[in-house]
Formats: structure tokens, C-alpha cells, sequence
């Protein structure tokens, strides 16, 4: 896992903020200068907190947890969806649905309400229904696949959020806040890192930078989920070896037995 240089995060323009007018004094630790009324971010704090970041997310996922992105901005809609896809993580890109995470089985009915949509599809239900009924229910599934299809796979609550613009994903970040689930996120100068576990300070607004930060940061999810396989090999062969290695001991076991039980009886015949 190898964090993106100064200068590579330099090129993307990860330092740029906002004006000084519109940041939030929260940041102030992560700012280095004003430039023309501009705020420029300190990139060495960008580099430590982002390999943070990707060593602790590198760790949720080993584990078998899942991570689910949020990103609603034209910016970093595509982008955030070309990743998590690459990854199999869930993510939201299109409006964040109210209580999804503090309401979670309701989100949950509704995905379900999809798989059986798609089931009648397949076992002949849908064709006996009326014309209007099937443009209906057409209608609803494409409603609910732009919404919720991004986390069609997400059986339990994530494990973690990762965030692009805490400002306008404030929804989000407070339930995942109320559940006590992490949050990692891009942090501009504009916003409030409070309420973020590990924040990455760079510029949310620039496509380069979104996608240097998520590159670095799917890359050791990547990482995680490789070693869960090998470990996961790993432990397989030693319990299939432990399975070979059990009738040989019990067979040792049976062999030593008789071999005692043989011994007084050789004694007693001589």
C-alpha cells in the first residue's frame, strides 16, 4: 500500500481549499497559508492522515466487514461508483435516503421489495398482470434500482462510512455518528471535522483529487481483502490436514492400546 507523494497530490490539486471567508475554524490545524484569499491545505497532514486512513480501512475489511461510500456530487458521483464497484463495496451516489442506517430494515424491505419484482419477472407472475400494473411496477423497480440497487448486497449495517463533502453529506455522517460507525472522509476547508474519525484534508471539489484519494484508499481495501483470502486458504488447509491427521492418530492410539494390553500377557505366559 503506497500513500501518493507531495508532489503527486501537488498535480491533482489537493491543497487548494476555499476562501478564507467561507472555511470553518475547525480546520485551522490542517491549514498552512491563505494565497490570494484562497486557504492552501498542508499536504504533509493530507499524506499521514490518508495512510491513517487506508491502514485502518485495510483492517475493517480483513476482517470480513464491509465499508459503504457516499457521494452525491456531480464531482464525485461517477468516480466513487467506478471504485466501489471495482472493489465490491456498497455506495450511495444518488440522493442519501433518509435513515437508511438508523432505520436500516426499512431500506432493508425495500431491497427486498426488488428481488421480488425480479422473481416474478422470472417465474411467469408478470405476465398475467394488466398492462398498466406491469408499467407500474416497471417504474417502481427502476425507482428503487437508481436509489437502493448500489446496496442490493448490503445484508447488515457497514462497518464503516467513507464520505466525500461532510457538508453535504451532514445527514449521513449523523447516523452514522448515532450508531457509533466511524467515518472517514475528505474534508475541505469549508467543513467541520468534528464529527469525522479520521479526516483526510484535501480539496472535495476537484475530480483529480477524489480520485488520487480513493485510488490510495481502495487500493489497501484491495489489500485487506487479498490477505482475508489467503488467510482464509490458509486455515482451510490446516483444518483439512487436521482432518487426514485424525484416523492416524486414532489409529496410533488403538495400536498403542492393544500394545499394553499385549505386554502382561506375554509377561504371564512366560
Amino acid at each position: 500500500m503506497s500513500t501518493p507523494t507531495f508532489d503527486q497530490l501537488l498535480e491533482a490539486g489537493c491543497h487548494f481549499g476555499h476562501l478564507k471567508r467561507k472555511w470553518n475554524p475547525a480546520m485551522a490545524p490542517y491549514i498552512f497559508m491563505e494565497r490570494n484569499g484562497i486557504h492552501i491545505i498542508d499536504l504533509y497532514k493530507t499524506a499521514a492522515k490518508l495512510d491513517e486512513a487506508a491502514a485502518a480501512l485495510k483492517n475493517i475489511v480483513k476482517s470480513g466487514k464491509k465499508v459503504l461510500f457516499v457521494a452525491t456530487k456531480k464531482q464525485a458521483k461517477q468516480v466513487v461508483a467506478d471504485k466501489a464497484q471495482s472493489i465490491n463495496m456498497p455506495y450511495v451516489i444518488e440522493r442519501w435516503p433518509g435513515g437508511m442506517l438508523t432505520n436500516f430494515p426499512t431500506i432493508r424491505k425495500a431491497v427486498k421489495k426488488m428481488a421480488s419484482i425480479d422473481k416474478m419477472s422470472k417465474d411467469g407472475t408478470f405476465d398475467n398482470l394488466s398492462k398498466r400494473e406491469k408499467l407500474q411496477i416497471t417504474r417502481q423497480r427502476a425507482k428503487l434500482e437508481k436509489n437502493l440497487g448500489s446496496i442490493a448486497d448490503l445484508n447488515r449495517l457497514p462497518s464503516a462510512l467513507f464520505v466525500i463533502d461532510v457538508c453535504k453529506e451532514h445527514i449521513a455522517v449523523a447516523e452514522a455518528n448515532r450508531l457509533g460507525i466511524p467515518v472517514f472522509a475528505m474534508v475541505d476547508t469549508n467543513s467541520d471535522p468534528t464529527n469525522v474519525d479520521f479526516v483526510i484534508p484535501a480539496n472535495d471539489d476537484a475530480s483529480k483529487s477524489i480520485e488520487l484519494i480513493l485510488d490510495t484508499v481502495c487500493a489497501a481495501i484491495n489489500e485487506g481483502l487479498e490477505e482475508r483470502k489467503v488467510e482464509k486458504a490458509d486455515s482451510q488447509a490446516a483444518a483439512e490436514q487436521a482432518e487426514e491427521a485424525a484416523p492416524k492418530r486414532e489409529r496410533r492410539r488403538v495400536q498403542r492400546k492393544e500394545e499394553a494390553t499385549e505386554a502382561p500377557k506375554a509377561e504371564a505366559a512366560e
